[in-house]
C-alpha cells in the first residue's frame, strides 16, 4: 500500500501590510517527492511523526509536495495558484495511492480564496475521488471551516500551546490512516464552531482555563466509539468569516455521537467563556511590576507575536524603557537596514541616531533613534536540539548584530524575520539572559 503526504502551511495574519510571496515559501520550505525526506524525518514536526509511523508497516509513504512559510500577512493569489498548480501535479504524478496525509495550518488566507486551506484541501478531494481516505492535521491556531472538514475523512488537531506535540499528532494520525487501510475503522467526523474568540494570552494549554477544556477532552476520548477528539484554539489575527474557536470529533462510523460529543464541548466553553478573556497590563504598569521581581523577567508583546505574522519590529516596550532610563533589558528587532549599518560600522564602533525598529507598518511604534555601540555581529545561524513550538530545528536569522544603548538595552538586530522559540536565539549571539533585568 502506498500512503501519499502532502502540506501547504501558512499562518496568515491579514491585518498586517505586508504580503507573503512565493519567495517567502522558496525561503523556508518549497520542496516535492523525495528531497521532502531529509527536511522532516528527525524533525519535531509532524511530517516527521507520518514517516515514522508509517516506516514501522509494510505502507510505502510517498512524499508529494510541502510548502511553508513563516507567519505574515495575506498570501497573493498568484502565489497561492502557482503553489497549488504544482501541489496537484506532483499528486497526479505519484501514482496510485491507498490514501493521503495532509498537513494544512488552518489559518491560511489568500487575496481569492479567504478560506484558504478549505480551497486546497477540496481540490486535494476532487482530484482523487470522494473513496480514498484523507486524514489531516491542524495546528490549534487554526480557523476551520466546513470545507475542510468535509474534504477530509479525520482530522486531528495540536493538543498543545506551545506546540511540542506536533510529531505525536502526526504519528496519531498516520496509526488511524493504518486502521482505515486494515478496514479496522470506519471515521466520520463532525465540528462545533464556537461563535468566540480566545485570546492569545489565554491560549497556554498547560494553564487555566484551558488545561480543564483538555483534562474534559480527554475524558471524551474514553467513550466508546471515539477515535480522536480536538480542541480548535483559533487564530484571531485573521479577520475572516471562519475565525473562532471549535472542537472535532472523529468517531467510528458514528456521525450523531461525533456532533453529539463536538456540541457537548462547545456548550462548555460557551459557559464558561468569561474565563477565557485576556487579561493584559500597561507597559509601564508591567515595567513597575518587573522591577519588583527577581530578574531575569520575559516581557510578551501581544502586538507584535512574531510567530503570529507580526513584523516583529515593534517597539512601543523599547521606547517605554528609554523613557525611564532603564531597566537592563535586551530585545531584537527585525531591521536588515540596522543590521547593515551596524555590521559595516564594525565591533566598538559607535553609531549616532541609529534608527532601530517601526518600519514596517505604523501599528507598532515608531523607530527608536538612540546612540549606540556595536558589540558582535552574526552569520545568524543556529540551532535547537529539543522540542520546541513549531518543530523547527535550525533557523537562520539573517546578517545580524548586537549593539548596546547608553540606557541598559541591548537589541539585536537581525535580517529575517524570527520568533522567539529558542534560547539558541541568544546564545548563539553571545547573550545570557541571566545578564538582564
Amino acid at each position: 500500500m502506498r500512503v501519499g503526504i502532502i502540506a501547504l502551511q501558512h499562518e496568515s495574519n491579514t491585518f498586517i501590510q505586508t504580503a507573503t510571496e512565493l519567495s517567502d515559501f522558496e525561503y523556508d520550505v518549497l520542496a516535492t517527492g523525495e528531497s521532502i525526506y531529509p527536511i522532516f524525518a528527525d524533525s519535531a514536526h509532524e511530517i516527521g511523526g507520518f514517516f515514522a509511523s508509517l516506516a514501522e508497516t509494510d505502507i510505502e509513504a510517498v512524499p508529494i509536495f510541502v510548502a511553508r512559510a513563516l507567519p505574515g500577512g495575506t498570501i497573493t493569489q498568484p502565489t497561492v495558484e502557482t503553489l497549488l498548480q504544482q501541489m496537484l501535479r506532483e499528486l497526479k504524478a505519484a501514482g496510485p495511492l491507498d490514501g493521503l496525509l495532509v498537513a494544512p495550518h488552518g489559518a491560511g488566507v489568500s487575496e481569492g480564496a479567504r478560506d484558504l486551506d478549505g480551497y486546497w484541501l477540496t481540490q486535494v478531494r476532487e482530484t482523487v475521488g470522494p473513496d480514498m481516505p484523507i486524514v489531516c492535521t491542524l495546528d490549534a491556531h487554526a480557523n476551520v471551516s466546513q470545507a475542510m472538514i468535509d474534504a477530509c475523512n479525520a482530522t486531528i488537531v495540536y493538543r498543545s500551546n506551545p506546540h511540542i506535540d506536533q510529531r505525536d499528532r502526526g504519528i496519531e494520525a498516520a496509526r488511524l490512516m493504518q486502521r482505515i487501510l486494515k478496514g479496522e475503522v470506519k471515521p466520520t467526523q463532525a465540528a462545533c464552531f464556537v461563535p468566540l474568540a480566545i485570546n492569545i494570552e489565554r491560549q497556554h494549554t498547560s494553564s487555566e482555563p484551558c488545561a480543564s477544556l483538555y483534562r474534559l477532552a480527554d475524558e471524551l476520548l474514553k467513550t466508546p466509539g471515539v477515535l480522536s477528539n480536538s480542541i480548535i484554539l483559533g487564530f484571531p489575527y485573521a479577520d475572516v468569516y471562519e475565525m473562532g474557536s471549535g472542537f472535532i470529533v472523529v468517531t467510528d462510523n458514528a456521525p450523531e455521537l461525533a456532533q453529539q460529543l463536538a456540541d457537548q464541548l462547545g456548550e462548555t466553553l460557551i459557559q464558561r467563556r468569561d474565563e477565557f478573556q485576556a487579561h493584559l497590563i500597561s507597559i509601564d504598569d508591567a515595567l513597575d511590576r518587573a522591577e519588583q521581581l527577581t530578574g531575569p523577567v520575559c516581557f510578551l508583546d501581544m502586538g507584535d507575536n512574531i510567530g503570529g505574522g507580526s513584523p516583529a519590529d515593534g517597539t512601543t516596550i523599547l521606547h517605554a524603557i528609554k523613557r525611564r532610563g532603564g531597566p537592563t533589558s535586551f530585545a531584537c528587532l527585525f531591521d536588515p537596514q540596522a543590521a547593515q549599518q551596524a555590521i559595516a560600522a564594525g565591533p566598538g564602533t559607535t553609531l549616532t541616531q541609529l534608527a532601530m525598529g517601526g518600519k514596517t507598518d505604523d501599528q507598532h511604534g515608531a523607530p527608536l533613534i538612540c546612540d549606540v555601540t556595536v558589540v558582535s555581529i552574526h552569520d545568524g545561524h543556529f540551532k535547537e536540539p529539543e522540542v520546541r513550538h513549531g518543530g523547527k530545528t535550525e533557523f537562520h536569522m539573517g546578517p545580524t548584530a548586537v549593539v548596546k544603548t547608553d540606557f541598559g538595552l541591548t537589541i539585536m538586530l537581525n535580517s529575517h524575520r524570527t520568533p522567539p522559540f529558542s534560547l539558541g536565539q541568544l546564545t548563539s549571539c553571545g547573550i545570557a539572559p541571566a545578564d538582564y533585568q
